[in-house]
This record gives C-alpha cells, structure tokens and sequence, in this order.
C-alpha cells in the first residue's frame, strides 16, 4: 500500500503545481504543464502563448516561480523551461480560458462559443466541441453544446487524437463551466485506408546515343574490312574468268557490210545467190510406254459372197389385234352446198 499512496500524492502535487502556473501565468495565456523527473532535479516545462510575460524583465518572474516550486511543492532542484505555442487556435486550454474572458466582458454565451468553434476549424481542426454550462439565461442550470466536424467520445482514438481543455467563468448568476475539446488536424484514423497503386511497368532500356568519335571510328573500320574483302576477291575473279577471243582485223579497203558468201572451192560465189542457212530438224521423241503409243488400224479381208448363197426369209404375220369401233357421233345438220353455175 505505500507504494500505492506514494502514487497517489505525486499526482496530487502535480494537480496542484498545475492549478498554480493556470493562476500565476493567466495573463500570458496558459497552454499546459509537463513534469519530468531527472538525475539533476525536476525539469518544468511550461507552455503559453506569450513567453515573454513568463520570463519577466532579466528573468525576475522566472525566478520567482522556481522559488515557489521549491518551497510550497517541495520538488528538488526544480528547473523551468518556458516554451511558446505554435499555433493557440488548436490549444484547447488557451481557447477555454479565451472563452471564459469573454463570457466575463458579457458576451452572449451563443455568440461567444460559435466564435469559438469557428475560429478552431479555421486553423485546420478536424473537428472540435464546446460544451458551456451552468446559469446561462435564467435560475436553473443548464447545458449548451456546439460542436463541428469528426469527434471522438471514447476509445484509443481519443486518448491519442483529442485534446481536451476547461475553464471556469465567475458571473453574477453563478460560476460557469467551459470545456473545449479539439481534434489533432494530423490525426490519422484506424478506418482511414490509403490503395497503394501497382508500380508502373518499366519502360524499355533506350540505347544512349553514341559518342561522334566511336561512329567514325566504326565507320573507318567497316571501309577498311570492304577494301580487304575486295582484293582477296580480285585473283579468284581472273582466275576463272575464260580469255576472250581476238576479234579478226579487216584488210584495208575492204568495203564496209558483210563479207561476201564464198563456195567450198574458195571461189566467191555469185552476187545474186543466197546464202542457204542450215537448218536442223529436231528428232521427236519415241515414248518408252507401251500403252501410249497409238494402236495401227487392221485391215479385214473382204471375201465375195456368190448371189446363190442368199436366202430370202419371209416375215412371219403379227398377231391379229381387234380394231376399235369408232365412236358414232351425233347427227349433225348436213351442211348446205351451193350449186355451181354450169
């Protein structure tokens, strides 16, 4: 049990020292407190919105809350850092305390928490509430909520996401209480998915041009390999190319034309004669098969046949077939003949 109560008075204290810096450092906007015990002593880091008010002229107000911290709190060697806010619309302990001033000047509550709620979703909020209650417009107390956006009651999300701040408001009617809770604009929710696309395909490698020089010197060893090939090629060519006849010189003064015809003698022939061309007959060819080559037509002797030889053969008489009776017809008026004049 001594550890138990050992517990328990540690965050009594802090509750305290946190009630404490909310009084003395009102002025200068409080954003929040964090204790840290180290070897060296208690390190206090303090948040607000004007740090200069903290620290006071060469460091005088500073000292005196060290001091304090020592005395009243009973920490050891305690060590106040003073940090500034970055952006006081999304601290939801200044915005309280912001709200509670302005309830204090006499602002209507409705006008004061919608000015609230509109200027936390400015500032990039995902979503935020403010909840003020007490003796708001008669005797009896009562509660008026204004909220925006994406809010979380309960779970691991808001222990990790919200943010939560409170302030009290003194009135004549009574004491008002206001709590402003603000979602973190960076919050990332469990149902909140991203689809990662597939990769794209990869492009086909594209051959980097090649430098001028390597083209030339390409180029040059290709003619160089052309020229090679072309001697070799040159004594095999002569070699098996056959010599070509001299051409026959003509004896001068001969005329110009075709040479007269001359007979087997040697003795020209005459001018009038033709040359006769010889001509070869092709052999037709005689075919191997013996069921293609056409059949000679045969000759069948005639023989004579005596005329007493011939016998003439009476026809046989057919059978007698009934003949058909011709239908009678009507009687007709017989026809009128004109007499012919002699």
């Amino acid at each position: 049990m001594a550890s138990e109560r050992k517990f328990v008075t540690e965050n009594i204290r802090r509750h305290l020292l946190r009630e404490y810096m909310m009084a003395k450092v009102g002025r200068a906007g409080f954003g929040g407190l964090d204790v840290q015990r180290t070897p060296m002593g208690t390190r206090v880091t303090l948040m607000t919105e004007r740090p200069g008010l903290v620290i006071g002229r060469r460091g005088e107000a500073i000292k005196m809350l060290t001091k304090a911290i020592e005395e009243e709190f009973k920490f050891n060697n305690p060590q106040i850092e003073v940090q500034e806010v970055p952006n006081p619309n999304l601290n939801a302990q200044i915005m309280a305390e912001k709200l509670a001033n302005a309830l204090e000047r006499g602002w209507h509550f409705r006008r004061a928490g919608h000015s609230t709620v509109r200027r936390i979703m400015d500032s990039g909020a995902r979503g935020c509430q403010v909840v003020i209650a007490g003796k708001l417009t008669g005797a009896r107390h009562r509660t008026e909520k204004f909220k925006e956006g994406h809010i979380k009651y309960c779970g691991q999300a808001k222990l990790d996401f919200m943010e939560h701040g409170f302030a009290t408001a003194k009135l004549k009617p009574g004491v008002m209480g206001i709590t402003v809770q603000i979602m973190n604009p960076n919050a990332r929710l469990p149902d909140e998915i991203d689809i990662i696309p597939p990769p794209p395909e990869a492009a086909p490698a594209v051959e980097a041009p090649k430098p001028a020089a390597e083209m030339a010197a390409e180029e040059k060893k290709a003619a160089e390999a052309v020229q090679a090939l072309k001697k070799e090629a040159a004594p095999a060519a002569g070699a098996v190319a056959k010599p070509k006849k001299p051409r026959k010189k003509k004896a001068e003064g001969a005329p110009e034309g075709p040479t007269p015809a001359t007979t087997p003698s040697g003795t020209p022939a005459s001018p009038g004669a033709e040359e006769k061309k010889v001509v070869r007959k092709r052999k037709k060819k005689e075919p191997t098969d013996a069921a293609a080559v056409p059949a000679k037509p045969t000759t069948e002797a005639i023989t004579e046949v005596k005329p007493e030889a011939i016998t003439l053969v009476e026809p046989k008489p057919l059978a007698e077939v009934p003949e058909k009776k011709p239908e009678e017809k009507k009687a007709e008026s017989p026809p009128v003949e004109e007499k012919k004049e002699a």
